[in-house]
């Protein structure tokens, strides 16, 4: 199969340091389709070799163990090609598309790696150029929009232009192979399946921590905050394919459908219950492995006296008959203790213990990153009698151990998915509204405090897992963040 991919802001740092590294994993490993051509466009004026050479030179950034041999991306640079593009100037999309029918390549995927508020013009002019066939699709990265009515008035033109099945909208975290697991887990296996409902479960966590900071986006991330960044998306399509039901077939739509009611049966939020059950805080000075970081009011970029969210933890519930009365904790924040994004999955405590310290709970503990695999937690006994105290044990099992042959990144996994054609990991518009429709509340709210009274988020040193307050939030119901238990 013959395919062209074309990368709008191709000389941006998301496609040199995320999009072609993994294009080029996808090379190495032997999965990049045969007859491609990977095609990058920019305002710059750039030759063909001018471009390989300047990836050449971005390569030798990204991990050491990943980097190609200088054969090896002598052999990818053959796929790379540049040319110049204004995205204001039809003739330049006009010229686009003569390039394209050109080669006429089997299937045409258009990437806009470009600030979202450019996806407007970029998709009407392409489909004033004609590049809107049924073999053509685009591929919309994060965030879509800065609100319900953005993002909704992005997908009113995408869709003028597209169909929904050739609009692909991303969430990298959907590629990750945890997280595929976290599918074969729930729908492959018949063991946890009837213990995945309420009387079983006590509650559901979902930690995405980060120990950097902004660095030099503070920019952009003032204008974003933690809970655009990573609830709206990441967090909320783990969530969904935690509780969602079992789809009918493993149909693109069939997931999604089951996702979208996950999404429906959040319990929505109302200005007292988001003072109630959600946190904001925003990271001051402190250190991180030993090392003294700024805070963010400190950092580049970053506007004085901004109130920025860096932190967010809250409690919701999925109001359906599987999930009424568990809490899910989701948590995310810039400068915590560590990496660690993860899944933890508390089970309830036997009914009645016969051995001291059987209060215990089992854990199913689900790997993101950096590790990527599952834990479970049990109970064992020391000794043989009834008497006999109890000791944790973990059946620790590590994905990149249990299948030694190197793993699919999820770019690249997403990247060749939108090649192929697979829908399954894009997120549908209604998915992607109904996410925004759920936290565009705790927006309001917070904008109400900032114009009323002030406020703002609450300070956590950096190094740390956030606020005090986020402890609290979760004991109210008895329980505890997975690494204070």
């Amino acid at each position: 199969m013959s395919f062209d991919l074309v990368f709008f802001g191709g000389t941006g740092d998301l496609t040199w340091r995320k999009l072609m590294p993994a294009l080029f994993q996808a090379f190495r490993h032997g999965k990049l389709p045969a007859g491609g051509r990977i095609l990058a466009v920019a305002r710059e004026e750039r030759s063909d070799a001018d471009y390989r050479q300047f990836i050449a030179e971005r390569f030798a950034e990204v991990d050491r163990s990943k980097q190609p041999s200088a054969e090896e991306f002598a052999r990818f640079a053959e796929l790379l090609h540049y040319r110049r593009m204004d995205l204001a100037q039809p003739d330049d999309y006009a010229g686009l598309a003569d390039c394209l029918r050109e080669r006429g390549a089997d299937t045409v995927v258009l990437y806009l790696a470009t600030s979202p508020h450019l996806f407007p013009v970029i998709c009407e002019q392409l489909g004033r150029a004609g590049l809107n066939a049924p073999h053509v699709r685009v591929v919309l990265e994060k965030p879509l929009g800065h609100d319900l009515a953005s993002a909704q008035e992005i997908n009113r033109v995408v869709r003028s232009v597209f169909t929904e099945n050739q609009a692909l909208r991303i969430d990298h975290y959907l590629g990750k192979p945890s997280v595929q697991n976290l599918s074969a887990l729930r729908f492959a296996n018949a063991l946890f399946e009837p213990l995945w409902r309420r009387e079983s479960i006590a509650n559901i966590q979902i930690t995405l921590a980060e120990s950097l900071g902004v660095g030099t986006r503070g920019d952009f991330y003032d204008r974003t905050g933690a809970l655009r960044d990573m609830i709206q998306n990441h967090a909320l399509q783990l969530l969904t394919m935690i509780a969602m039901e079992p789809p009918a077939t493993g149909d693109a739509d069939a997931i999604r459908d089951e996702k979208l009611k996950v999404l429906k049966s959040l319990r929505p939020f109302t200005p007292e219950s988001v003072a109630r059950d959600v946190l904001r805080g925003q990271y001051r000075a402190g250190n991180i492995g030993g090392q003294p970081v700024p805070g963010y009011l400190d950092e580049q970029k970053v506007p004085p006296g901004s109130h920025c969210e860096t932190f967010v933890a809250l409690r919701t519930e999925v109001q359906n008959w599987r999930w009424a009365g568990v809490p899910f904790y989701l948590r995310t924040g810039k400068r915590l203790a560590a990496r660690d994004a993860q899944i933890v999955v508390n089970f309830r405590p036997v009914p009645h213990p016969i051995f001291p310290g059987a209060h215990r709970a089992n854990q199913l503990v689900i790997k993101l990153q950096p590790e990527d695999g599952l834990e479970l937690r049990l109970l064992a006994a020391k000794g043989s009698g009834v008497g006999e105290s109890l000791a944790p044990v973990s059946l620790d099992l590590d994905f990149d151990r249990a299948f030694p042959s190197e793993r699919v990144g999820a770019y690249e996994r997403l990247l060749l998915d939108a090649i192929a054609g697979r829908l399954n990991l894009f997120v549908r518009s209604d998915e992607q509204e109904q996410a925004w429709r759920w936290v565009e509340p705790i927006l309001d709210a917070w904008s109400r405090e900032r114009e009323q009274h002030g406020e703002g988020p609450r300070g956590y040193a950096a190094g740390t897992w956030g606020p005090a307050a986020a402890s609290a939030l979760v004991a109210r119901d008895g329980n505890a963040w997975s690494e204070e238990q």
